[in-house]
């Protein structure tokens, strides 16, 4: 007989795939749950519902939704006229509890109605996000989170003074808030990415701490079959990805400093540029002042489908970001075959080893960039390696909780542990987990 399946409620304000980012990930355990036969139900708020409806015709009654409300609009036009950081933490956390408020009574009818065992708060992955999840009388987990990230030393000078000392005050008032709203502190069990978001965790938590599991997944299903599609073009060219958004802390500017140092000593070498952002007009005029717009391409944003088509005729992939804490898109480049350039710091320096790929230290914005171009010079002149490293990314993927259905795995098992411990009244605050393919 095959191990008991708990009912299980999940809770993410947004399950959108065409939001992307962490809004897609209640979406994947909700429908990967139901694949497994799991008795799982969802709430998340109503901008949602018609893009639910059309996904999931058969489950959609096992969907309740967040209704908006007048208060909360408000409040949002009103952030809206204030500087985004100050928005963020200010309004931001006020809204946030309004709609946990309102997630909260959806959740205690669906405990009672479906005789519910786990509810799993998917969202907000921020670990420093309060939460009105407790006293629910049933088992709590939460996460994976990620969070708790600076820029490197460095590179602090790319956010401006009046921001640091928003952010480090909000970090400061979130401790209190999280008093006020302790479902993190009170949660039986807390996943997490990396070292640096459990210290970022808000003080006093009692629950377990599992960590080493990304809050990132890889749908394999998109990402985990390079060869179909028509694939790399045999035309002598050395392809280099990006795949992101074109924000200033994804640091792909200084990728465009760094390729003029290929271009220099590569003429088959090219860049295609993936994604859109408030950077794009200042990156394509770089790109013209650097004299490699002829060989960079700002493609824009895509789907996830189109992006993984388009990697599938690369070579490399980069992710330059300065502040990543997660990086999933490195992953699906590693599901595709990809070797990989990326940031030695945050999510990135975790995922991609040396068998995978090349990390670079952003000791100093000069050495960062001649780092990125050695390391691209150094995969344009051995296919070998590329090869080598391609094969190595894919099998890290396959074999890790990096693909979303070997995470789900690994979380079913966390909701069976939480149920033990709290039928036995263990006792809790220990680490119950190591990382895992840290890369270290």
């Amino acid at each position: 007989m095959p191990p008991h399946l708990p009912r299980v409620l999940l809770i993410g304000e947004n399950a959108s795939l065409k939001m992307g980012g962490e809004a897609s990930f209640p979406y994947f355990y909700f429908r990967l749950l139901r694949e497994r036969g799991a008795e799982v139900w969802l709430i998340t708020h109503a901008r949602v519902r018609d893009e639910l409806r059309e996904i999931f015709p058969d489950d959609f009654h096992r969907i309740r939704f967040i209704e908006e409300t007048r208060l909360n609009v408000g409040l949002w036009k009103f952030g809206n006229h204030l500087p985004k950081k100050i928005s963020e933490q200010t309004i931001g956390v006020v809204r946030h509890l309004l709609t946990q408020r309102l997630a909260r009574k959806l959740a205690r009818q669906v405990i009672a109605e479906q005789a519910i065992e786990v509810v799993h708060e998917v969202t907000p992955i921020s670990p420093k996000s309060p939460s009105l999840m407790h006293g629910l009388g049933v088992a709590v987990v939460a996460g994976p989170l990620c969070g708790g990230m600076d820029y490197p030393p460095a590179f602090q000078d790319r956010q401006g003074t009046a921001a640091r000392l928003v952010e480090k005050f909000g970090r400061m008032v979130s401790h209190l808030v999280n008093q006020l709203a302790p479902g993190r502190l009170l949660t039986d069990s807390l996943i997490v990415a990396h070292p640096q978001t459990r210290e970022a965790l808000p003080k006093g938590v009692r629950g377990v701490i599992y960590e080493g599991i990304s809050d990132s997944g890889v749908d394999m299903s998109i990402w985990g079959a390079r060869g179909e599609g028509p694939g790399r073009p045999e035309d002598g060219q050395t392809r280099f990805a990006y795949l992101g958004r074109l924000v200033d802390w994804k640091g792909v500017d200084l990728l465009l400093e760094a390729f003029r140092l290929v271009a220099d000593r590569s003429p088959t070498a090219r860049l295609e540029i993936l994604g859109d952002g408030d950077q794009r007009q200042a990156l394509e005029a770089q790109a013209d002042r650097l004299g490699i717009k002829d060989r960079v391409a700002f493609v824009g944003w895509v789907t996830a489908s189109e992006g993984a088509a388009r990697m599938k005729s690369a070579d490399v992939f980069i992710l330059p970001s300065l502040r990543e804490c997660g990086g999933a898109v490195l992953l699906e480049a590693m599901a595709l075959g990809l070797p990989c350039i990326a940031t030695r710091w945050g999510g990135p320096g975790h995922f991609i080893n040396e068998s995978t790929g090349i990390r670079v230290e952003p000791g100093s914005r000069p050495g960062f960039i001649s780092g990125l171009a050695d390391a691209m010079l150094l995969l344009a002149g051995s296919p070998e390696l590329r090869h080598s490293m391609g094969q190595a990314g894919r099998r890290r993927v396959s074999e890790s909780p990096y693909n979303w259905d070997r995470k789900v795995d690994r979380v079913i098992e966390i909701y069976r542990e939480t149920l033990e411990r709290r039928a036995s009244k263990a006792p809790q605050g220990e680490l119950a987990g190591s990382p895992v393919g840290s890369g270290h």
